[in-house]
Formats: structure tokens, sequence, C-alpha cells
């Protein structure tokens, strides 16, 4: 990782990194794992430190209208925003882009018939409706807890984001996220300039971090709502699209389907994944790959820069062959040295 990113926005982040340079060294002569350099800083640094200086944090009521709430998302550029119910005056849930598939997904008919629940419904009822029988509490984390129990928190309850909650005033600081939590731990080795240790000199195939069997995927002619099927049924974050040879030529991720409330085209989902991805951004740059001959270094730099939730493995012929993710690199990085538990597929 030679070309480290430079836009941080950490709070106190070279302080603290030359502190912990001081504190790796004297426990390194002690002879104590290099591994556990990565543990240490996790352990070591709190939520707070993470959070930006400026950022923007979007909150909705549970009276708003659901439709209003997604076009919210779109307008504000964020993926999701934690709930406010006013009755109780606490916060009690997200409202994420995995909502929005999973209403399209549960209530689509067809072109000709409206969806009833996203027009009408307010997030409080559409809660009711699904949630009753699936209700879990608001997972959240103090500013005061360490970057691990971050990224534990993140892995065991299989959510991609965690709320940073102000236990005194009941404020929401932040969303802390794996991206955030692997740029912020890469800043540090790059800042660090230490020696990298044998667990990143390993290559993908070496470790085995990923998957690689029973793979989700579509073809560029699946039809969106198929797509949607598979977001909800197999829990993922994002599906390959392969051709017929096998070979990747797009991917389809839950955050391309917020461009239907964007683009107000919800109502027909029949549409093929090619047809949806042609109103894409110009600013995409492709599908990110890498291979299983790839150092663990190399993929982190990789996936950090690219500002991307995951990379597609590929062979030579740039044939599908596995995805890997951020949790399953945090998996590997911060858990598993620990005894940790075993990463999972996620729901937000």
């Amino acid at each position: 990782m030679d070309d480290c990113p430079g836009d941080n926005k950490g709070k106190h982040v070279s302080g603290t990194t030359e502190g912990m340079l001081e504190k790796l060294e004297i426990e390194d002569e002690a002879g104590e794992e290099p591994e556990n350099m990565y543990i240490r800083f996790m352990k070591s640094h709190k939520c707070y430190d993470i959070i930006p200086t400026s950022s923007k944090l979007v909150v909705f009521d549970t009276s708003l209208q659901v439709k209003k709430a997604f076009f919210a998302l779109v307008a504000n550029g964020v993926r999701a925003a934690p709930l406010w119910d006013t009755s109780r005056q606490s916060f009690v849930g997200m409202l994420t882009i995995t909502d929005f598939i999973i209403i399209l997904h549960r209530y689509y008919k067809s072109p000709l018939v409206q969806i009833y629940e996203l027009e009408e419904h307010k997030i409080e009822t559409w809660r009711d409706l699904y949630l009753q029988e699936t209700f879990k509490p608001l997972v959240n984390i103090s500013p005061e807890a360490s970057l691990f129990d971050a990224v534990y928190s993140l892995i065991k309850n299989k959510i991609h984001r965690l709320p940073i909650i102000d236990p005194v005033t009941g404020n929401a600081l932040y969303i802390l996220t794996h991206k955030r939590i692997l740029k912020f731990l890469q800043l540090f080795i790059c800042q660090s300039e230490m020696p990298r240790t044998a667990l990143m000199k390993q290559t993908l195939g070496e470790l085995g971090i990923g998957t690689y069997t029973n793979i989700a995927f579509i073809r560029p002619n699946t039809p969106i709502i198929k797509a949607l099927s598979l977001f909800v049924e197999r829990r993922v974050s994002a599906l390959p699209v392969v051709d017929e040879s096998g070979k990747v030529v797009d991917i389809y991720s839950k955050f391309d389907v917020i461009n239907l409330a964007a683009e107000k085209t919800y109502n027909n989902l029949d549409v093929t994944v090619t047809q949806a991805l042609r109103h894409r951004s110009q600013y995409f740059e492709g599908v990110v790959k890498c291979n299983s001959d790839e150092t663990l270094d190399t993929i982190v730099d990789r996936i950090v820069k690219a500002e991307v939730h995951r990379l597609v493995v590929v062979d030579e012929r740039s044939c599908i062959k596995g995805v890997i993710s951020l949790s399953d690199i945090l998996q590997a990085l911060v858990l598993s040295p620990a005894g940790g538990v075993r990463k999972e597929s996620v729901r937000q």
C-alpha cells in the first residue's frame, strides 16, 4: 500500500497514531505477535475518534410517509437514516435501502398495479406490518466504546450500519460502517510505516477469505424484480452480472436500486438489469475485481481506494470465482486473530 489515501476526516488521527506507534514499539519488543497490532489499534481507539469533523446525518420521524423518506435518502445522498419515535422519545430503528427492496419485492405485482404500501404507508405502519414477527431492538453503540467493539457488533449482528448514540443526551452522532472503519485502519497502517504483517503478505487463495460457493449472480437480461428477490432471499448487498461465458460484465448493488426511487420508475420492475443500469451515473468506473493470487495488502488498498463494499474475485479470463467483502476483511484482520465471531450474511 504505497499510495495511501490522504483525505481522512477523522478526529485526532495524527495524534493518536503517534501515540499508538510508541505503544506498539514497546509491546512488540516484549515479543507480541505483529498481527495483534490491528487488534490493539482497534481496542485503543474509541468510536468518537472516527466521527468526521463535518458530516451529514439524516433522521426520519416514524410518522413520515415511506415514499417521502426514500425520496429524502436520494435527495441527501445517504443510504440509511435512524428512525425517531416521537411517542417514545427515542430512536427505534433504521430505514435503509434494504427496506425499500423488501417493500418492492413483497408488494410489486405488475406495471399496471400501483404499489399502495409504498405510496401511502407511513414508516410506522410499514414497521408494524413487516417487523411485528421479526422485531429486534435497535443495535447502537456509545461514542466511548472501542472500535473493536464496533467491529464485533457489526459482524455479530449481521448489519452494515451501526448508529453511534450518545447515552447521556440520546443524540445520534454518526452512522458507523465497515468502510469507514477499514479506511481508518488503513490510514494508520500507512502513517505508521510499520512492516507488513505475515497476514497482509498472504494471498487471497492462501487465506481463503470470502465466498466461493453458491455465489449469487444474475444475467444481463435478468428482470429487476428477480434481482430484488435474490437480494432478499440470499441476503447479499450486490449481484455480479455474468454473461453466458461466465465473465463478469457488470454489478448490480442495493445502492443501484435506490435509483428506482430517484427516477420514480419503481412501478415497472419487469425491465432487465441492463436496461436499469443505463441510467447509472457516468462516474461509475466499472466492476472492481481482484484475483486469488493477490495479497491481502493489495486487496485492502484497492477496496479502500475504490470506496466499494466488495471486490469480485475472478480468474485470468475474468470469469467469476467468488466475492470478498469489507466484513470478510475486518473479520480476518481483527476478529479472527482475537478469537471473535465468524462472519455470516449481513442484513442492512
